[in-house]
């Protein structure tokens, strides 16, 4: 699915209207049509209505809103927010007709609503619909909306947000500026910038998206867009196995991993790479581990320090893929051994957890990452790497930049984990939980991600594959298991089932 834009939005009504044909107006109340089916369709029933209006077109919306809730019995009263110095603005000629409607057609207390003064108390219990602003909006919350706002978010009771919540901006930080923090946002056919975010988490609530059939060819016309990642994508890039195959076909991986205290990392990220399908994987840890490595995943083949004496560029090249850091540490003998195989393997790596913060503290070893490897990490090491960013708008850019310059993929770990490519192309993450916020997880996502290079998949490919089954699996697991009680070995486990429910004709 694309991500657009406030531009690309506002072009693709136009779009819509100019070739649907259809009037504006009519496309205003195929809106609001969706968002009340679904107020009534998720139990929003005989319930008493507070809507919240600007004299833009999300008022517009939520006038229309308001008459076709009356119309179901439910009680419903109307706010305009018009502060005294704004008295002479009527509002969009569409704001305009639906308040006229509304006023024909129904029996709701519409309430001019010019300074905090006038405006009544909330009852406990009442929906609060926020028709304020929409995805236009340029410049923070100005005095009277800003009280509004304020005391929307204190009262206690449950806010649903038409289109965007009103005060945040579509595709730039929004932090400091005062928003409506909704339960549930209500937009309109596609994910926007803003929903991705974890800054604008209390703002957004749950996001729900409606269809209310804008026209398909611009959307269809959009290339190089940021696009969210879902199962369609995933079985479009599958690659189904011959039934000829042998282990050979599926290639060898290495894990680079562990230290003393830290072998659970290594042994994490082993299973993962087993469960992701990879052919062969061997792991190369510390001799102290050997015994914890064996018992822990005896499908995995073990190597320590012993293994390469002779020749170490020979001994690397045998590897389809090598996935290097988790639980690494940060001596002078793993500095070296990074410094050892970045000089002796010239295909993609999986750069992770240690192996980044050595990256950070040497940064001349830039200069040696192979062509197209992946750099996963989580915000801090992404900071570390990198430099700190004011926001995570500022974060997204500058991972993209940084992918271009050094022609290599970032997979930014968070809730909607960004991969960023090469050519600067824009990957967001749709599946994934808050249970997996605990140590581990990445280590898991390394190895799967390890093991998709492996297999032959593109660094690009293996990156969006591995994202998205990692995060499904968890999703698995923390139905099994809860996200407060679900542990890193239980996306491991997961990992079967996340298979099964993608390629499964059934789930299509």
């Amino acid at each position: 699915m694309k991500i657009l834009n406030s531009i690309q939005i506002r072009e693709w009504d136009q779009y819509t209207i100019l070739n649907e044909p259809i009037a504006s107006l009519d496309l205003m109340e195929r809106a609001a049509f969706a968002c009340t089916d679904w107020l009534l369709k998720n139990g929003y029933i005989n319930k008493s209505f507070s809507i919240f209006c600007g004299k833009g077109n999300n008022g517009g919306d939520g006038m229309a809103m308001a008459r076709m809730l009356a119309s179901y019995g439910n009680q419903v009263a109307v706010y305009i927010i018009s502060p005294v110095e704004d008295m002479m603005q009527k509002g969009t000629p569409e704001f305009q007709i639906n308040l006229e409607r509304l006023r024909q057609a129904t029996s709701v207390n519409i309430s001019l609503i010019q300074n905090e003064e006038q405006f009544q108390q909330f009852q406990k219990g009442e929906i609060i619909i926020d028709a304020l602003y929409g995805s236009g909006i340029n410049r923070p919350l100005a005095a009277l909306a800003l009280q509004i706002v304020n005391n929307i978010n204190i009262s206690g009771c449950e806010v649903i947000s038409i289109d965007i919540p009103s005060g945040l901006y579509v595709d730039h930080s929004s932090l400091g500026n005062a928003t409506i923090h909704a339960t549930h946002t209500l937009s309109f056919q596609c994910y926007k910038p803003a929903f991705i975010v974890a800054e604008n988490a209390f703002s957004i609530g749950e996001v729900h998206l409606l269809d209310i059939g804008l026209h398909k060819d611009y959307y269809q016309s959009l290339t190089d867009l940021p696009e969210l990642i879902d199962r369609k994508k995933i079985l479009n890039l599958y690659l189904p196995r011959n039934r000829f195959a042998h282990k050979g076909n599926f290639g060898h991986s290495l894990i680079m991993a562990g230290s003393n205290g830290k072998m659970g990392a290594a042994v994490l990220a082993a299973k993962a790479c087993l469960r992701s399908g990879s052919g062969l994987v061997s792991c190369f840890i510390p001799k102290s581990g050997y015994d914890i490595l064996q018992n822990s995943a005896p499908e995995a083949m073990v190597l320590t320090e012993l293994h390469f004496k002779s020749d170490t560029k020979n001994d690397l090249e045998r590897f389809s893929s090598i996935g290097i850091g988790p639980g690494l540490g940060i001596t002078n003998e793993t500095i070296d051994l990074l410094f050892q195989t970045l000089k002796n393997f010239s295909r993609p790596m999986v750069f992770d957890a240690d192996a980044l913060n050595i990256i950070a503290g040497n940064k001349q070893l830039f200069d040696m990452l192979p062509l197209h490897s992946i750099l996963t990490p989580h915000p801090k090491e992404f900071e570390r790497l990198f430099g700190p960013c004011q926001n995570e708008f500022e974060r997204i850019n500058k991972a993209t930049a940084k992918a271009i310059e050094l022609k290599c993929f970032i997979v930014l770990k968070g809730h909607h984990t960004l991969i960023t490519t090469p050519l600067g192309q824009q990957y967001f993450n749709s599946s994934g939980n808050a249970g997996m916020a605990k140590g581990g997880s990445g280590d898991v996502l390394c190895g799967i991600i390890s093991g998709l290079l492996a297999q032959g998949y593109s660094p690009e490919n293996a990156s969006i594959i591995g994202v998205y089954i990692h995060g499904l699996a968890g999703d698995i697991a923390a139905q099994e298991f809860s996200q407060e009680a679900m542990l890193a070995t239980d996306i491991i486990n997961s990992l079967p089932q996340a298979y099964l429910r993608i390629f499964n004709s059934e789930n299509a």
